[in-house]
C-alpha cells in the first residue's frame, strides 16, 4: 500500500491511572487503580497527602525478586504521582514550633511527612509547643515547602494526656465552643409546666415511665412506658421523647449552632454535644422525678405484638426510675423473683421484653437483616488513661429499647407520610446488584451456596441475605461472610423523600426518638409538631431547606462516625502498648497486596505485613481476598482466624502492627 493510501490519524493519548493515596507512615504509599494497585515510593508522592486522589504512571522496578523476602511494596507494581487531582486536606493539625520569623507545624499524622511553614508575625500569641490546626494556603512541591495560616488553638501543650484526642477534633473540624448566642437561648429556656397544660400538652405525669439507657450517659432523650388496656385487651407502649423543638426554634442562634454541628460526637473521652448543657444534659434529659415536656407515641399492640393502633402527642411526663442496660438485663434473668417482689417495674421490663422479641421476629420475616456486630469501648480512669476494654454486644435489654424506638421512628414516618406532609426521611436504599454480583465467585466456593441463590443475591432479596448468615453462623468462613455482604450495603442517608429503608424492611421511617444529639430528630418534631398543631410562621422556610439539611447532616454522621470510631482506636492503642510482644487471636479483616489487616477480638485493629508472612512472593487475588503463597500454597483469606504477636502500637501514627505468632521477622 502506497504512502497516499495510507490513513494519518492521530491515537488519543491513554489516561493514567487514578486512585486516592492511601499514606503510611515513612512517607511511602499505595494506590488502588481500575488497573490494579500500585506502590509509591516516598520519593514519588509530589507532595500529595494521604486520602489525596492522584494520577500516577507506573514505574519500572528495579531489582524486584519473587524468591527474596518482601519489602514494602514487594509485590506490587511501582508508581509515582504525576498530578494530585482532589486534596482530601485542607487544614493540618500538629505541634507548632517557633523559628522566627516562621511558625513551623509539624504535622501530628505521620502519614503527612510535609512541615507546614507559617508567618510568626500573623500568630505572635501562639505558644511554643502548642498544637495547632493550620490552614494549608500552599501544597509542597519539589521547589517549595507547604505554607499555611493557624486557624485554631486546639491546647496549649501538644504532649498533654488528652492530645491525641485534641488532635482527632482538629483533624475533623469538630466544633467544640457554642456561640453566645446560643448559650444565652439555652440559659433563658424554661419548663413552663403550668405553661404546656395550657397550650395542650397532655398530663402523663402519673403515667409509670422510666429510662434505660448506657451507665456512663448523661443525656436521657427517650423514655418508655408499658400499661395493659383491659377494655381494649391491648398492650399501650409509649415512647416518650424529650422535646427540644419547643426549645430550640427554627433560625435561633441555639438553633443554627445545632444545624452546623448536626449531630453529638461521642469520643473516647468526651462527648461534643450538639446542643449547650443546659438543654442536653438538664431541660430536654429525662431525669427522674422532674417534670419534662416531651412528643409521646403511644403504640396499641395485641398480644402478639401486631401494631393495632397509634396515637402522637405533645405531653407532660415525670420519669419514675432511671435504669441502665445492665440493670434491665439482670432483671430480666431473675424476673420471677422481681416479681414476686412485688412493685410496678419487673413485669413492665418482662412484658416490653416479649414484645420486642415479637417485633423483632415479625421483622424478620419481613425481610429485615440483623448483622450481628460488636461494639468496644475503651474504659479510661480520671486521667483518661485506658484501664480496659469493655466490649458490647446486643442484650435482651438493648434489643427491648430498639424495637421500641423503631416502631416509634416508623409510626411517626408513616403518620407524615400518610399525609403527604414534609418529613426529613431515614432512607437506606438496596445494595447495587454490581456489589452483591462481585461476591458470587467466592460464594461458590463453599456448599450452602446453592444454585437457586445466586440470582436472588445479585436482585438484592434480603430474604437470600438472611439464608446466607444463617448458613454460615458457626463456620470457619461465617465472619468473611458477614464483613462483605454488610461491605456490599449502601450507607444509610437523610433525604426530604420517602425511598424506604431496605435494611430494617421498613416502608417509610425516620428519626424521631434521639433530638437531643441528632438534628434530623429535631427537624421531624418539628414536621410533627406542625402536622399535629398549626404550621409556624417559618415553616416553609424550614421546608425548602431539607433537602440541604438532609444533606449536610448524612455528611456530618459520617464525619462523627469516622472521628468516634478513630478515638476509640487511639485509646485502644495506647492500652495495647503494654502487650507489645504478647500472642493474641486475630481475624483477618482486610487483605491486600502488602499485607493482611487483623482484627483482635477487642475489635482493635492493624498489620500483618506480607514480609512477615513467609520468604516467598504472595500473589494477591482481589476477587477471592486471598494472598497466596507461590511456594508453598499457604492461603490467607478474609475471615481467617490467625495467631499474631504484637510487634509495635504507636499511638502517634495510630497504627498496630503484628507478625505472625512464633515466625520469625524478616
Amino acid at each position: 500500500m502506497g504512502k497516499g493510501n495510507k490513513r494519518n490519524v492521530r491515537r488519543k493519548p491513554k489516561a493514567n491511572p487514578r486512585g486516592v493515596l492511601v499514606a503510611r507512615p515513612g512517607g511511602f504509599g499505595f494506590v488502588q487503580t481500575a488497573e490494579g494497585e500500585y506502590f509509591i515510593p516516598a520519593t514519588a508522592t509530589a507532595g500529595a497527602f494521604d486520602g489525596d486522589l492522584v494520577e500516577v504512571v507506573p514505574l519500572q522496578r528495579k531489582g524486584a525478586s519473587k524468591g527474596r523476602p518482601h519489602a514494602e511494596g514487594e509485590g506490587a507494581a511501582a508508581a509515582r504521582v504525576v498530578r494530585v487531582i482532589d486534596r482530601a486536606h485542607d487544614t493540618v493539625v500538629g505541634r507548632y514550633e517557633v523559628a522566627e520569623p516562621f511558625g513551623v507545624v509539624v504535622p501530628a499524622d505521620p502519614r503527612i511527612p510535609y512541615d507546614v511553614f507559617t508567618m510568626r508575625a500573623e500568630a505572635p500569641e501562639v505558644p511554643d509547643g502548642a498544637l495547632v490546626r493550620v490552614r494549608l494556603t500552599q501544597y509542597p512541591t519539589r521547589k517549595s515547602a507547604a505554607c499555611g495560616a493557624v486557624e485554631e488553638v486546639l491546647a496549649e501543650v501538644a504532649d498533654a494526656p488528652a492530645a491525641g484526642i485534641d488532635v482527632i477534633v482538629g483533624r475533623y473540624k469538630l466544633e467544640t465552643v457554642f456561640s453566645e448566642g446560643a448559650l444565652a437561648d439555652a440559659a433563658a429556656a424554661q419548663l413552663d409546666a403550668e405553661g404546656a397544660l395550657a397550650a395542650g400538652y397532655r398530663d402523663l405525669r402519673e403515667r409509670f415511665t422510666f429510662t434505660i439507657d448506657p451507665a456512663d450517659a448523661r443525656d436521657f432523650d427517650d423514655a418508655l412506658s408499658l400499661d395493659f388496656c383491659e377494655d381494649e385487651n391491648l398492650w399501650r407502649l409509649g415512647v416518650h421523647i424529650a422535646d427540644v423543638s419547643h426549645y430550640v426554634p427554627w433560625n435561633s442562634s441555639v438553633d443554627l449552632d445545632a444545624r452546623r454541628r448536626a449531630t453529638s460526637v461521642y469520643l473516647a473521652d468526651r462527648v461534643i454535644p450538639m446542643l449547650p448543657a443546659a438543654l442536653s444534659d438538664d431541660l430536654c434529659s429525662l431525669m427522674p422525678d422532674c417534670d419534662r415536656r416531651t412528643m409521646t407515641a403511644d403504640l396499641y399492640l395485641n398480644d402478639a405484638g401486631e401494631l393495632v393502633r397509634s396515637q402522637l402527642y405533645p405531653a407532660l411526663i415525670r420519669s419514675k426510675a432511671r435504669l441502665t442496660y445492665q440493670q434491665v438485663d439482670d432483671i430480666l434473668i431473675d424476673y420471677k423473683e422481681a416479681i414476686a417482689a412485688g412493685g410496678q417495674l419487673a413485669w413492665r421490663l418482662v412484658e416490653c421484653a416479649r414484645l420486642g422479641k415479637l417485633r423483632e421476629e415479625a421483622r424478620t420475616r419481613a425481610g429485615a437483616i440483623d448483622f450481628a456486630t460488636t461494639e468496644a469501648k475503651v474504659v479510661l480512669d480520671a486521667q483518661g488513661r485506658p484501664v480496659d476494654i469493655a466490649v458490647r454486644r446486643a442484650t435482651p435489654a438493648t434489643r427491648l429499647v430498639e424495637q421500641a424506638m423503631i416502631l416509634a421512628n416508623e409510626t411517626v414516618a408513616a403518620f407524615l407520610e400518610a399525609r403527604r406532609f414534609p418529613c426529613l426521611y431515614r432512607v437506606h436504599e438496596a445494595p447495587a446488584s454490581d456489589a452483591l454480583g462481585s461476591l458470587v465467585p467466592l460464594f461458590r466456593e463453599y456448599p450452602w451456596f446453592a444454585a437457586g441463590m445466586e440470582a436472588r443475591l445479585v436482585a438484592g432479596d434480603a430474604t437470600v441475605i438472611q439464608e446466607i448468615l444463617a448458613a454460615t453462623e458457626g463456620r470457619s468462613e461465617g465472619e468473611m461472610v458477614s464483613s462483605l455482604l454488610l461491605r456490599a450495603m449502601k450507607r444509610a442517608v437523610y433525604r426530604p423523600e420517602n425511598l424506604g429503608h431496605y435494611g430494617l424492611a421498613s416502608e417509610a421511617y425516620c428519626h424521631f426518638t434521639s433530638p437531643i444529639r441528632r438534628y434530623p430528630d429535631l427537624v421531624v418534631h418539628r414536621m410533627l409538631r406542625a402536622a399535629l398543631t398549626r404550621r409556624p410562621e417559618k415553616f416553609d422556610q424550614e421546608v425548602a431547606a431539607l433537602p440541604w439539611i438532609a444533606e449536610h447532616a448524612s455528611d456530618m454522621e459520617r464525619v462523627a462516625d469516622d472521628a468516634a470510631r478513630a478515638s476509640q482506636q487511639l485509646k485502644m492503642i495506647e492500652y495495647l502498648q503494654d502487650y507489645v510482644g504478647q500472642r493474641f487471636s486475630a481475624v483477618v479483616s482486610g487483605v491486600a497486596s502488602f499485607g493482611l489487616y487483623v482484627r483482635l477480638d477487642c475489635t482493635a485493629e492493624g498489620l500483618l505485613p506480607v514480609g512477615a508472612l513467609g520468604d516467598e512472593y504472595f500473589a494477591f487475588d482481589p476477587v477471592r481476598y486471598t494472598l497466596r503463597g507461590e511456594e508453598t500454597g499457604r492461603v490467607y483469606r478474609l475471615g481467617q482466624r490467625v495467631a499474631v504477636t504484637l510487634k509495635t502500637a504507636d499511638p502517634a501514627s495510630s497504627t498496630l502492627e503484628f507478625s505472625l505468632a512464633g515466625s520469625p521477622s524478616w
